[in-house]
């Protein structure tokens, strides 16, 4: 095997006395693509971090090519090399595409930047990433998740990477830009580069990855080749335990005039050319899915019923009321309540320079309050009782939520929007970007939810959690429902037939 490109020995690092990581060795070799995989918190944020500049670790050395180095910047790092790209993404809103691409070094002409030149680099190194639909001069936050997220990868290409780092690069993509992914990271491994991924999608990780790495408490337990352990067996490395049953248990059908009150029912919603006239009810006790492909209107439903969007159209009734909430805060306060877990917990769900015990109040001081004066006692009895209920792993709650590993903060983000004690829980992707061990805490709640006659419509980008979760699934093409399954009738087949419009007639 080839000398390690980039080598830990016995590296450690502690925050406030708690162990993030512990005495780890580690490599990595050129022409590699090398999965870093465990739980969330197990410590692969640290790692990468280390690597790249942003953290330094409390005891060992890092080797690249053979010889020690320490990076006191993430600019060092990108001078040598050691390029990632993490999942909360470093792009500026404000600023155009071109802007953003060459943000470190932009070109130059006679000492000012030169902007023809910035945006034919940025066209470049779109085109690489197949995203000519994307304007250089658009402002970022003019452009979805996915399309942003494009933008960071073609910014880390362009840097010239010895060492490509992706923390979750594919967690907010489509399935055509995934495999836009997958062939640039397979062009970059012919040329010598060296790609550690970080991702909880198994079957990515098979599909793409050379060597696998597991992580656990932040200690590498174990490093082989793809292929030397099943999906099972793996799993059982990054939690240290069994897996057990992936989903929970539905409850079995019952007819429909046994089922709950009907909390939600629209007819003919349309909004722009976004959403086209979609009938939708949703049932005290029941778990509603959304499918189909993305972009296909299930994040515009969620807003427009949140209150968020303006001019939208159709009949409403909520609960024993008609029409839709005019704003979120009407939404989390009305007869019956409405909370969204929103698609981006880093930019729509948190205060991420402010306390964990705040960000868990945000949405329902009235209920912790006396007069105009926070009751402390209340809020501290409040904050406490999420966080067991969650299992939500803190070190103390005054510590900025931005501490926590990503599966912690969402669950604080949940856990913010359960204490306002909504009738109706909108949940966008929720499970995105998070661990397995997360993710099945984060089934288990939602099915006790239903079971305490909440409703929840659930939009997810994996037609396996859509069918283990799920009573009911209304599958959404071009703003539209063009299908609506139940119980056994919700397969992968007939979703991904009808997410394509295939053999299906518009509802």
């Amino acid at each position: 095997m080839t000398e390690a490109i980039v080598e830990y020995r016995g590296i450690s690092k502690y925050f406030a006395g708690i162990r993030a990581l512990e005495s780890v060795d580690f490599a990595c070799h050129p022409g590699s693509i090398h999965a870093i995989l465990g739980e969330n918190g197990a410590g692969k944020s640290t790692l990468i971090k280390i690597m790249s500049g942003v953290l330094q670790p409390d005891a060992g050395e890092m080797l690249l090519e053979g010889r020690p180095v320490t990076f006191p910047t993430p600019h060092a790092a990108n001078d040598a090399g050691i390029v990632c790209m993490f999942q909360e993404l470093s792009l500026v809103p404000d600023l155009s595409v071109a802007d953003n691409i060459s943000i470190s070094r932009p070109p130059r002409r006679f000492g000012l930047i030169d902007r023809r030149a910035q945006v034919a680099r940025a066209e470049e190194l779109l085109a690489q990433v197949r995203c000519e639909d994307v304007d250089p001069n658009a402002l970022v936050r003019e452009l979805s998740l996915s399309r942003r997220q494009m933008v960071e990868i073609a910014k880390a290409i362009g840097r010239n990477p010895k060492v490509l780092i992706l923390d979750e690069a594919t967690s907010a993509l489509t399935s055509r830009d995934v495999q836009t992914v997958y062939d640039l990271l397979a062009d970059l491994k012919t040329k010598g580069v060296a790609s550690l991924f970080i991702s909880h999608r198994m079957h990515e990780v098979d599909a793409l990855c050379d060597t696998l790495s597991v992580f656990r408490n932040g200690q590498h337990i174990e490093t082989f080749a793809k292929g030397e352990k099943s999906e099972r067996e793996i799993v059982r490395l990054m939690i240290g335990r069994d897996v057990e049953a992936h989903f929970p248990p539905k409850p079995a059908p019952k007819p429909v005039e046994e089922r709950g009150e009907e909390l939600l029912n629209i007819r003919g919603l349309k909004w722009g050319n976004r959403l086209n006239g979609i009938d939708l009810s949703l049932r005290r006790g029941e778990i509603v899915g959304l499918g189909g492909l993305d972009g296909q209107g299930q994040k515009e439903l969620l807003l427009a019923l949140f209150g968020v969007l303006r001019d939208v159209d159709g009949e409403f009734h909520i609960g024993g009321r008609k029409g839709l909430p005019s704003s979120p805060a009407a939404a989390k306060s009305g007869d019956t309540r409405i909370a969204l877990v929103p698609e981006d917990r880093k930019t729509e769900g948190l205060m991420l320079g402010m306390p964990i015990a705040d960000n868990l109040l945000a949405a329902s001081f009235s209920k912790i309050s006396r007069g105009f004066l926070i009751d402390p006692a209340r809020a501290r009895k409040a904050v406490d009782e999420e966080v067991e209920r969650l299992r939500i792993k803190v070190g103390s709650v005054a510590d900025p939520v931005m501490t926590l590993s990503g599966g912690n903060q969402q669950k604080v983000v949940i856990a913010k929007w359960l204490m306002t004690d909504p009738d109706i829980i909108l949940l966008n992707d929720p499970t995105r970007g998070i661990d397995v061990g997360t993710k099945q805490e984060i089934y288990r709640l939602m099915r006790e939810l239903a079971n305490e006659g909440k409703a929840l419509l659930f939009y997810s980008s994996d037609y396996a959690e859509l069918i283990g979760c799920c009573d009911r699934v209304s599958v959404l093409y071009s703003g539209r429902v063009v299908s609506e399954q139940e119980g056994d009738a919700i397969t992968e087949e007939s979703l991904v037939a009808a997410s394509l419009n295939i053999g299906v007639e518009a509802a």
